[in-house]
């Protein structure tokens, strides 16, 4: 079988015996051997009630498609059919979470004598945070990855507040006085003045607390929208949770997390994407290692070359 309105995968799975498509996924796969009946995906145009009398299934779809299920002998008339245009068979979705290392040439530089995973290097993510729980981002001895985690949409307490709510009491940029200063020049870096910055330390004992929820009372920071630790895993997760099944690229490198936002507002904006950036060359300087920075924010206010003095300064960063 020849058809030109059928897709060539198609006449190859009709031309093949059952025998041969049970060793293919691929040809195999839209038929049920038991009843020789075939789902079929079919471009139409017009009306297919007159198809539909040879058929076990019409499911019309919007833009001119349709699925017809029909038996394998009915397909060659289906085919002749003036109001059908094209005919091809299903392929098989498939998750594609280990195929993009491959496709992306990491394997080879990470066996032999290369076995580059990121030693040495700072892998910062500005994004939405992290789950600092999960397995990916902890040594084999349980302990954080993690040489810091600033989250800027932390209110930031005076120490009386901190006293009575401890669930921030743990961040270190608390002022002494319990007073925050209004003075219109602020002195420090954004991280003592925005939000709070917590420690590996800090992280490790929030860790070690026993649960999630004794561990919020420590380090309270959480990734909602869950891409920050979505996107972190891609670039660094070492694959504990999956048995080193799927590994990040730099899956040995420590790491630097930014939530980037303010208090009280869902939205980060140049400001806060700024403090972000400052913040993580200054730690990368502070530890002596290169750092390799993934941002997955933007807008589309205007060229996507850079448009303002504040990109600008990203740039230059």
């Amino acid at each position: 079988m020849n058809d030109q309105k059928l897709e060539n995968l198609l006449n190859l799975a009709l031309d093949a015996t059952d025998a041969e498509r049970e060793k293919s996924l691929n040809m195999n796969f839209g038929y049920d051997r038991q009843n020789r009946i075939w789902e079929l995906i079919v471009r139409y145009h017009g009306d297919l009630s007159g198809v539909g009398e040879r058929t076990k299934e019409i499911i019309l779809l919007s833009g001119g498609y349709a699925i017809i299920t029909a038996e394998e002998s009915e397909i060659d008339w289906i085919s002749s059919q003036p109001e059908v245009e094209y005919i091809e068979k299903p392929k098989r979705l498939f998750f594609s979470a280990a195929q993009g290392r491959s496709a992306s040439c990491i394997n080879p530089l990470q066996t032999g004598a290369f076995d580059l995973r990121g030693q040495g290097v700072l892998v910062a993510v500005i994004d939405s945070g992290v789950d600092y729980f999960h397995p990916d981002f902890r040594n084999e001895d349980g302990t954080t990855r993690i040489v810091s985690l600033w989250d800027q949409t932390i209110q930031r307490p005076k120490r009386n507040d901190a006293m009575e709510t401890d669930i921030t009491s743990k961040g270190e940029n608390i002022s002494e006085e319990g007073t925050e200063d209004t003075g219109k020049i602020k002195e420090g870096t954004g991280e003592e003045i925005r939000g709070v910055e917590y420690t590996k330390e800090q992280i490790n004992e929030a860790l070690a607390a026993g649960s999630r929820e004794a561990g919020y009372r420590i380090v309270p920071s959480r990734d909602l929208s869950g891409h920050g630790t979505e996107v972190l895993g891609i670039a660094a997760g070492n694959g504990q949770a999956s048995g080193g099944q799927y590994r990040g690229v730099a899956s040995k490198s420590d790491i630097l997390v930014v939530k980037i936002g303010t208090a009280g507002s869902e939205f980060a904006g140049t400001v806060e994407l700024m403090l972000a950036l400052d913040y993580v060359i200054r730690k990368a300087m502070e530890l002596g290692k290169p750092v390799a920075i993934n941002l997955s924010f933007g807008n589309v206010y205007g060229s996507h070359v850079p448009y303002t003095r504040g990109i600008l300064g990203l740039n230059r960063s």
